[in-house]
């Protein structure tokens, strides 16, 4: 009746799918899965859930469509068709450990959700709370029409008005940090003394140039295929780009400058991926780095910021540079074009000479 399928995570661990299938005359009378870091923790709660189902009424009640919240966001996260980001999944991850993600689904009302926030709002920004709400709600969203389950999508809009008023969330804030030239200086003098120490580790400056000057994000960049750069043209198929409601399936062309073609240009060509690493070893090694030169408050994604800022200093209209970046809303762009500084911070730049430099296959 039980089943556990070990599977690879991208970021090289293994997660433990248990499964519980009843079938009766090739009728599939009830299923569920839960993820478990742990093959014990899989096994433990199949057993005790195959001892609850096979109890007297256990199937019965299972019927009634009124699982525990938690069993709602295992199967909204095995069942999507849509990629779960890894930040939706890492959220909705930690909401099974809270209170409300025991209780069953008819039993929870706008309250439960205000008090679910006020708990969180104790812990983390009202931003953050905004953001474990807006996932929890494409949970509630779907329930009730895709699976019967009765998850109040009312309560939830509700919720979310009353934790706005009381200020238990809020919208998140407009971020303008970019680093400084010296800053870089830093952190490329780091890397590039790294890569001579370990040749085989990620060709960070490449990474980092790359970012700026072709604005992509961290997770498009690891996913960039050689196939799709067209190097005469300059420009490169980006797949599954973030776009509020729709990530998989929205492929778009965007124009390379020519700083970041040369960088693309300059890597080994004997691997499908441009640059074939993970998120993980690049964001990481990214933090520590500035870490441990007293970088303070520089996230990897504020590169992809300078290198929009960069090229409205320059003089490009939103056009322009949406064709780069990508932003389907023009709207969006508006932010960046409100500058203290014109023309181009990386010109005669010391360290684009070193990440163009052709580098041999490994």
């Amino acid at each position: 009746m039980g089943t556990i399928t070990a599977r690879k995570r991208k970021d090289g661990t293994t997660a433990h799918l248990a499964q519980v299938l009843i079938k009766r005359g090739g009728a599939i009378l009830h299923r569920e899965a839960r993820t478990f870091d742990r093959r014990q923790a899989a096994a433990a709660w199949l057993e005790r859930r195959e001892k609850e189902l096979a109890a007297p009424g256990g199937l019965d009640q299972e019927k009634g469509l009124d699982p525990v919240l938690s069993d709602v966001i295992e199967r909204y996260v095995s069942e999507s068709k849509k990629e779960v980001g890894r930040t939706k999944a890492q959220v909705l991850n930690a909401i099974k450990g809270y209170e409300i993600a025991q209780r069953r689904c008819s039993t929870i009302d706008s309250t439960d959700l205000v008090e679910f926030a006020n708990q969180l709002v104790s812990k983390v920004q009202p931003q953050t709370v905004s953001n474990y709400l807006s996932h929890l709600a494409a949970i509630f969203a779907i329930a009730r029409p895709a699976w019967g389950y009765p998850l109040d999508q009312a309560a939830m809009k509700d919720a979310f008005v009353v934790a706005k008023r009381l200020g238990i969330t809020s919208k998140s804030r407009t971020r303008e940090r970019r680093p400084s030239l010296a800053e870089l200086d830093l952190l490329m003098q780091h890397f590039g003394e790294r890569q001579q120490r370990r040749p085989s580790s990620v060709p960070m400056q490449k990474v980092i140039a790359f970012a700026i000057f072709s604005t992509r994000r961290l997770e498009e960049i690891t996913r960039l295929r050689r196939a799709d750069l067209d190097e005469v043209g300059s420009k490169i198929l980006v797949r599954d780009m973030k776009n509020p409601g729709e990530k998989l399936g929205n492929d778009v062309w965007c124009d390379l400058p020519a700083e970041a073609l040369h960088v693309a240009q300059s890597m080994p060509s004997d691997t499908d991926e441009i640059f074939p690493y993970t998120t993980d070893a690049i964001g990481m090694g990214f933090t520590r780095a500035c870490q441990l030169l007293g970088i303070v408050d520089l996230h990897f994604h504020d590169l992809r910021h300078d290198g929009v800022s960069r090229l409205f200093e320059m003089g490009h209209n939103v056009p322009q540079v949406a064709a780069v970046s990508g932003h389907r809303s023009w709207s969006s762009l508006k932010r960046y074009t409100h500058l203290r500084q014109t023309g181009n911070k990386y010109e005669g730049w010391k360290w684009l000479e070193v990440v163009t430099v052709k580098t041999a296959p490994g």
